[in-house]
């Protein structure tokens, strides 16, 4: 499809840390893309429009039904940066019949979505995108997943640097998603919701340093679990210092991927991934929701997605996905396994 020929797309919250470099990040992948910035101010929304070109602001009111927005208004697109409490850009999107791409909730908040989906099947398609950073753990995994014959388990540990939360609507997520609920994981075949101490684990560092951290539970849970039918799964996340602070530099994102299982030659291995991003979390995230937005317009890995519900994991290749990361910045390495060598991921 001609990214030029489509109207625009539009991106509440566009104008806020994350979501205007995922703004920024479709820009890069498609130049001509026509772009909606929408926000509550609307002179923020504007800046940030003015530095993507072939791009408009909009303000944008997630307590009416009709957002807010221009009766006449047409888009290709709608994305969410923030949380919609009142799901009123999902029914937006389902009665114009507008793609749709959520990025905030955890596992335990879907089932308003869902429930929606399956009232109106046929009205959009749309993308459950709540996965860490946008789903840069859960399909690395799954291509790094390639090399097992048979996969057991999956340990992830999310680091996020403490002077990474990003804006005000990230922080509400991390609190919210913390705060208000055990967390899931997959655990000997068996789906557990733990809190306090089961729910405390701690992992290393990209620098060896052993960190604490907690069981947490975005949509990567869920979707690993599904796609590998290992028997445990589980995502750690970490709110600290980053390895790179450490060293007296910037803060980083490091995620940390451990797979135990049959190796295609027969071997018991467990095998560990790092992907760090020296600008932090944010331009990963945004990486992640374009790919899941051009997937969604049929601008790349296949024709537009038919009305239905989505993961990014069911429709993006994870190898695509792992190139994509590179050539934003993500650096990549698979750790020694024991008496080897460190080996390219």
């Amino acid at each position: 499809m001609n990214a030029n020929a489509l109207k625009p797309v539009l991106i509440i919250g566009g104008s806020g840390v994350v979501g205007a470099q995922g703004a920024q990040a479709l820009r890069r992948l498609h130049p001509e893309l026509p772009i909606a910035i929408a926000g509550r101010d609307l002179a923020r929304a504007e800046a940030v429009a003015a530095t993507l070109g072939h791009a408009h602001a909009l303000r944008v009111d997630l307590q009416r039904a009709d957002l807010g927005l221009p009766e006449d208004a047409q888009f290709s697109a709608v994305v969410l940066f923030v949380k919609d409490d009142t799901l009123n850009s999902l029914k937006y999107a389902q009665r114009h019949g507008l793609p749709y791409v959520s990025t905030s909730s955890g596992s335990f908040e879907i089932a308003p979505e869902v429930a929606r989906h399956l009232r109106a099947p046929g009205a959009a398609p749309i993308l459950l995108a709540s996965h860490w950073l946008a789903g840069a753990s859960t399909l690395p995994a799954l291509h790094f997943a390639e090399a097992f014959r048979r996969v057991d388990r999956i340990d992830i540990g999310a680091l996020l640097d403490e002077h990474d939360m990003g804006g005000p609507a990230a922080a509400a997520d991390y609190e919210r998603l913390v705060d208000a609920a055990a967390a899931q994981i997959l655990e000997n075949g068996r789906w557990r919701w733990v809190r306090g101490d089961e729910a405390a684990r701690s992992f290393l560092s990209v620098d060896g340093t052993r960190v604490a951290a907690s069981a947490y539970s975005p949509l990567d849970v869920v979707s690993l679990a599904a796609a590998t039918d290992a028997h445990s799964v589980r995502l750690d996340m970490a709110l600290g210092e980053s390895a790179s602070r450490r060293r007296g530099e910037a803060f980083s994102t490091e995620i940390v991927i451990e797979l135990e299982g049959e190796l295609h030659d027969g071997r018991i291995a467990r095998r560990r991934h790092e992907l760090t991003h020296p600008q932090g979390q944010a331009p990963v995230t945004a990486i992640g929701i374009a790919l899941g937005v051009e997937r969604l317009l049929g601008l790349a890995g296949g024709d537009a997605l038919a009305p239905g519900l989505y993961t990014p994991d069911g429709v993006i290749d994870p190898a695509y996905h792992l190139q994509r990361l590179r050539e934003f910045g993500v650096q990549v390495r698979r750790a020694p396994d024991a008496g080897a060598a460190a080996a390219a991921a």
